[in-house]
């Protein structure tokens, strides 16, 4: 039997805070850096209006813009359920996004990345159900690759020491 046991817990705690382990939006850390300081491309569709959406949620509306944010998307759709009759129950998205990360005052890029996922849906239902599931998985699949992008830059980029409060 295992029982919970509090000096283990400490000492796996003190370890993590002694190499350097910071939480993501602690003080100090990338992500409060670039709360409210990330100026991100403008949406021009769906898609992208998403994604900027979800962007702006977490790093928060740009009030003093000191990084610009620049995306690609591209999406494939395939079918992946086909009956006998050639009829389509469900459908594969897979999506890319390619971005950098520019400091606008040196110009200098920051970061120059891609994220990719996937999603899928069910074509079962009425024409209106399909579009709606459709939108929906496109929806999902901005979400997961916003997230990805703000991870990978808070894990990764490195920014200059001195930062305007």
């Amino acid at each position: 039997m295992s029982s919970f046991d509090r000096r283990t817990l400490l000492i796996s705690l003190a370890a993590l805070a002694g190499c350097g382990f910071t939480p993501a939006y602690g003080p100090g850390s990338s992500g409060a850096a670039l709360r409210g300081k990330v100026d991100i491309l403008a949406p021009d569709d769906r898609k992208s209006y998403t994604l900027v959406n979800r962007l702006t949620e977490q790093f928060g509306p740009t009030q003093t813009p000191l990084y610009r944010l620049a995306y690609t998307i591209s999406t494939d759709e395939n079918q992946i359920g086909v009956t006998r009759d050639q009829e389509i129950l469900r459908y594969h998205v897979a999506g890319e996004v390619s971005y950098t990360l520019t400091d606008i005052t040196t110009g200098r890029l920051l970061a120059k990345r891609k994220a990719s996922s996937f999603t899928a849906y069910s074509a079962t239902g009425s024409s209106v159900d399909t579009l709606t599931a459709s939108r929906d998985a496109y929806e999902r699949l901005m979400v997961i690759l916003a997230d990805q992008m703000v991870s990978q830059i808070i894990a990764t980029v490195e920014l200059p020491a001195e930062l305007p409060t």
